[in-house]
């Protein structure tokens, strides 16, 4: 089925032909120095109380933070925009069923991802308000916590803890309440198991269909450690070659690595790929507490490698960066031309 793309497209379009587009950084680590509590994450502390009640803890849950501290999450959202952010994404990397299923809320996901957009799209009004430019609401799709290639249960090598299909139903209800939202692309994204990725391909598109509109579909994967493969064993070239029937607008590596581990695997992908590169690597590697020490100035310095040697169409942060990660790596790429796409065989 043909569908008429929508206008967002030559919007970014005209944007990535001219330079480097920005994506936002981190949630977690924002959310993290809020400092809340269990009583904050249900918002019957401060906040909003979440109407879809659970007796599961919900402390962790950053998720459930768009319906109970939606101010809170918005600000967060504000401050990337503002620190240079082009591309800044919804709050739902598990806001699926599957994933939901850990705090007993399943039955908030559609409420999660519908106000996910909604609320990254206030925070972007804002800010367009403020400066004249305008930014794009990336609806973050995450990869569960569960495999569909890779059995959990080291005795019985044949076992899945799930299937393409439960897969494919969850990432379709995600990607209906982003849609509805207001989201003007879908970011699959951190993925390590590439059927994870094709049953929220195809969920995507089903959901397109039902708009009636082909949105920009960004997959970004994550190489798990220094062989250069993702956990279900692809290399970066064999990852392109696994997803590039969707033609997404983005294909790119995120999270797992800092920087100057992620730029062997970047360069390769994109030697390959006939579509934009995007890179949003971690601030480093965690250390022995779990905390990210990179600082904005040396993460942008090594983004800015990624620049120079011309492998890069979209860069951003993922894990321990901060907005002033985000707008260092900013004016460290502000002068150099974005990579040139081959064209589709």
């Amino acid at each position: 089925m043909s569908l008429t793309p929508s206008p967002v497209f030559k919007a970014l379009n005209d944007a990535a032909r001219d330079r480097i587009l920005i994506l936002d950084g981190a949630m977690g680590t924002q959310i993290q120095n809020l400092g809340l509590g269990e009583e904050d994450y249900t918002g019957h502390g401060s906040g909003h109380a979440c109407r879809h009640h659970t007796d599961h803890p919900q402390k962790g849950n950053n998720d459930l933070l768009i319906l109970t501290q939606p101010e809170a999450v918005e600000e967060i959202h504000y401050r990337y925009a503002i620190a240079g952010a082009d591309i800044v994404e919804t709050n739902t990397f598990s806001a699926t069923t599957i994933a939901q299923a850990d705090y007993g809320l399943q039955q908030a996901v559609t409420d999660l991802n519908v106000e996910g957009a909604r609320v990254v799209r206030r925070a972007l009004d804002r800010a367009t308000a403020q400066d004249g430019r305008p930014r794009f609401v990336a609806g973050a799709i995450g990869p569960t916590n569960r495999t569909a290639s890779i059995s959990p249960d080291v005795n019985n090598p044949g076992y899945r803890a799930t299937s393409f299909e439960e897969l494919r139903a969850a990432y379709l209800q995600q990607a209906r309440g982003l849609i509805a939202g207001g989201a003007d692309i879908l970011l699959i994204e951190t993925i390590f198991d590439t059927l994870n990725a094709k049953a929220a391909i195809f969920a995507c598109q089903q959901a397109m269909e039902e708009h009636g509109l082909a949105l920009p579909l960004m997959i970004s994967g994550t190489i798990t450690d220094a062989s250069g493969r993702t956990l279900s064993g692809q290399t970066p070239t064999a990852f392109w070659y696994s997803v590039r029937h969707a033609r997404p607008w983005t294909i790119g590596l995120n999270c797992a690595l800092g920087a100057e581990a992620m730029r062997p695997h970047l360069a390769e992908l994109s030697g390959v790929a006939e579509t934009l590169i995007c890179a949003y690597p971690n601030a480093g590697l965690p250390n022995a507490f779990g905390q990210y020490d990179e600082g904005p100035q040396d993460t942008a310095r090594q983004v800015a490698e990624f620049a120079r040697e011309g492998l890069v169409n979209v860069v951003g942060g993922c894990c321990g960066t901060t907005p002033d990660h985000i707008r260092a790596i900013a004016e460290a790429v502000a002068g150099f031309a974005p990579r040139k796409v081959p064209a589709y065989a």
